[in-house]
């Protein structure tokens, strides 16, 4: 290029390396570039970017739909272990035991060391379930009680984690 032409470019950046690496045309046999070309390119970018945006989106939807579930269950949990915790008791509870929760006709609740079958049957007032109190203080129904100890082994595996002192 002239001095001249060069001079009308002043102040913009030009391209200095390889023709063919150049972001736009330098030579009348290069392809034309046509604006309804670029503009289709454009809207097929932004198609392309919105899908993508919209998967993660849902998938982040999801995600916190599953974490309201799981907020759902632990609150509920709480207040199921609240209650139990306020029915009466005349001994003092200790982590591990299973204690048996009775209904009396009041409807007050109250935990006893005696199960129903301790009551040969015919317990003073009505059954209402059986439950261990766990270390943490929250309860398990006695129903759970072996699908949570039975099922996973995974207490077993700590156990012998935290024995062998050679780790």
């Amino acid at each position: 290029m002239s001095d001249d032409e060069l001079k009308k470019y002043e102040g913009r950046d030009l391209h200095r390396g390889p023709e063919r690496s150049a972001p736009y045309p330098v030579s009348r046999l290069a392809p034309s570039i046509e604006l309804v070309d670029m503009a289709r390119e454009i809207a097929q970018a932004d198609a392309m970017l919105n899908n993508r945006a919209g998967s993660k989106l849902k998938v982040i939807a999801d995600q916190i739909k599953a974490l309201q579930d799981a907020a759902r269950e632990v609150l509920e949990e709480a207040r199921q272990d609240q209650e139990l915790h306020r029915a009466e008791c005349a001994f003092k509870r200790q982590p591990g035991k299973i204690y048996y929760l009775y209904e009396r006709g009041d409807g007050s609740r109250y935990f006893s060391m005696l199960s129903p079958e301790d009551w040969r049957g015919t317990p003073p007032h009505s059954f209402a379930g059986a439950y261990r109190l766990e270390a943490d203080l929250s309860w398990t129904p006695a129903e759970h009680i072996e699908e949570q100890d039975g099922s996973d082994d995974t207490q077993a595996i700590i156990q012998r984690l935290l024995e062998d002192r050679s780790l």
